[in-house]
């Protein structure tokens, strides 16, 4: 009697999974990983010991890093294996973006300077404020001033007389029920001036810490200088200037900074370039 010889897979052919299409997993691709159902865009890959990883960044800037396993994601609600993308693909392709995400317009010259003006509190937030939406202001012809502290905002309101065709819009740090900040942006009430804000203490909370290399931003004891006290618990020289530059040498992109400034900077673009119908 013959015996019959099997294969080391008994798995019936009904029950077997079929292959995963391969995606190269570019910049900015959009998947989903099946076991977590973390959603985010790719940032990069990278090869280890165990096998390649893919980074991602959902909306909220908040960073994963998962192992390209077969079938490990989905893409657009289907199942897909991630895989490296050759070199020439990933090179960047398409439009050319901002530092603020915006697209880029190649050889575009500045817009002459509208008469509406954003105001920031001092040249730290100034400085990081054109890092990010440099090119976008000067395509739209936006200036940025600072107000060096927001106390004296309502005698700046009134003595720029803000109109349909020169809006004021004012981003203050510290914006916070019942602060000093909120009271005094409270008593401007000039319906061509908008005032936002983002909850910080200083604009240099407004950095993602993970951005910096640093795993958060220390609190500091009331009646301390906040800025001297964050160098002091992270170790820094108590040089404030020399601690900013190290900052602000960190922001590339959009990315590196906390949602609760983008959604206000870009709030009073939008409301400066839409008072004179340009």
């Amino acid at each position: 009697m013959r015996s019959r010889q099997y294969g080391p897979d008994l798995t019936p052919p009904w029950k077997k999974q079929r292959p995963a299409p391969e995606v190269p997993a570019e910049p900015d691709l959009v998947v989903e990983e099946v076991a977590t159902g973390f959603c985010g865009a790719v940032i990069r890959c990278e090869k280890t010991a165990e096998g390649p990883t893919v980074t991602l960044e959902d909306r909220f800037g908040k960073h994963r890093v998962f192992p390209m396993t077969p079938r490990g994601f989905l893409l657009e609600g289907k199942v897909v294996t991630l895989v490296r993308p050759s070199a020439a693909s990933a090179r960047p392709q398409g439009p050319q973006r901002t530092a603020s995400g915006s697209l880029a317009v190649p050889g575009a010259r500045a817009r002459v300077a509208r008469a509406g003006r954003i105001y920031v509190e001092g040249r730290h937030d100034a400085e990081l404020v054109e890092r990010v939406w440099g090119d976008d202001l000067r395509i739209e012809g936006v200036v940025v001033e600072y107000l060096e502290g927001v106390d004296a905002l309502p005698s700046i309101v009134r003595s720029f007389s803000p109109g349909p065709d020169a809006r004021l819009g004012v981003l203050v740090d510290h914006l916070v029920p019942g602060s000093k900040e909120s009271r005094i942006a409270a008593s401007v009430t000039d319906a061509n001036v908008l005032i936002v804000g983002h909850p910080y203490i200083d604009i240099w909370e407004a950095v993602k810490p993970a951005s910096v290399g640093i795993p958060a931003w220390p609190s500091v004891p009331r009646g301390q200088d906040w800025k001297t006290g964050v160098c002091r618990a992270l170790g820094w020289p108590e040089n404030t200037g020399a601690a900013w530059q190290r900052i602000l040498g960190s922001v590339r992109t959009y990315k590196d900074l906390e949602p609760a400034l983008l959604g206000r900077v870009e709030e009073l673009i939008d409301f400066v370039t839409a008072g004179d119908g340009a």
